[in-house]
């Protein structure tokens, strides 16, 4: 059984559609990485899994469970970790005791380990917390109660590079636990990392949805040649090479031909240098959406300012 179904999930705002009749799958033990922009409907989705808003139509299931059937969620709910993109707090009130409210109503089975490696400042008032301590304070509360589903909405954003990659590395551990974590970004290099497949979405569409590998492998390598004698950039008019970069002593461009015809024109040179790597995902990203930005309506849907949060208990739960 899917952890997650999506079958043709619909969320219309008047004229804006946020949702445009999705369909996906995340597979029990797996990372699956949303992506897009900001107004692209990632939060509109999350929002529609949690129950904090109704599909105008289709629907989905998370463990199972009928989101749009409120004791079906309810039930659910209790091996279901969320952090919301905008978490909410009572601020007069420590982290401590946060944690102590979301215990009595979840359980907090890995409280303290999870409290070793992500570490807010407990005994202070939740108001005093900088960005990155609010995020791992809710980080904290999404999985203390071992749940078997994680849902995150940007779940790095606040915290400093170090954080981050323990971040990274405790998802994959989470993953190999068995547990799914679905979580939305628009940190392209994060989904590389950490995630077993994507789906992008782009306003309010899925544009693919796959492998992250394979999502990598069909943007070709990128390849820079430096060489020790002269070098004529016409010679790379090969088939498969794109975004040709020539210097005075080499050139550098994405490459998704034969492999056998780039060696042996390698071959003829006095090779001083040469790199093959992976492209970045932000170069296989703009494959799909090329040099197009949101339409401003779609802040409507996702725009991070909050005008659609749900309700702070509901965030909580």
């Amino acid at each position: 059984m899917a952890a997650i179904a999506v079958d043709g999930l619909t969320k219309e705002y008047g004229e804006v559609v946020a949702n445009d009749a999705l369909t996906f799958a995340v597979e029990s033990g797996e990372i699956f990485g949303y992506l897009g922009p900001n107004g692209a409907g990632k939060t509109t989705t999350i929002r529609m899994l949690m129950g904090f808003q109704s599909p105008t139509a289709g629907g989905a299931t998370v463990l199972g469970r009928d989101v749009t059937d409120e004791a079906e969620l309810i039930e659910a709910k209790r091996d279901i970790g969320y952090l919301p993109g905008h978490p909410s707090f009572d601020e007069s009130a420590t982290g401590r005791e946060f944690l102590d409210y979301q215990a009595r109503l979840k359980g907090d089975q890995r409280r303290e380990e999870l409290l070793d490696l992500f570490t807010p400042p407990l005994d202070r008032p939740i108001r005093e917390y900088s960005t990155g301590n609010k995020q791992m304070l809710g980080i904290v509360q999404a999985f203390m109660h071992d749940p078997e589903l994680v849902i995150m909405d940007e779940p790095t954003s606040g915290l400093d590079p170090l954080k981050q990659a323990e971040f990274n590395a405790f998802v994959r551990e989470q993953r190999d636990r068995g547990v799914t974590v679905f979580f939305s970004s628009h940190v392209l290099s994060e989904i590389q990392r950490v995630c077993d497949r994507v789906g992008i979405i782009r306003e309010g569409s899925l544009v693919t949805l796959e492998d992250v590998r394979e999502l990598v492998g069909r943007g070709g390598k990128r390849v820079a040649l430096h060489v020790a004698d002269a070098l004529d950039p016409a010679d790379f008019d090969l088939p498969g090479v794109t975004d040709l970069t020539a210097f005075d002593d080499g050139v550098q461009f994405t490459f998704t031909g034969d492999y056998d015809a780039l060696v042996d024109l390698v071959a003829n040179y006095d090779v001083a240098d040469l790199t093959i790597d992976d492209p970045p995902l932000e170069d296989v990203f703009l494959r799909f959406y090329g040099d197009a930005e949101p339409a401003p309506d779609e802040g409507t849907a996702d725009s991070g300012d909050g005008a659609d949060e749900p309700p702070p208990e509901e965030e909580a739960d």
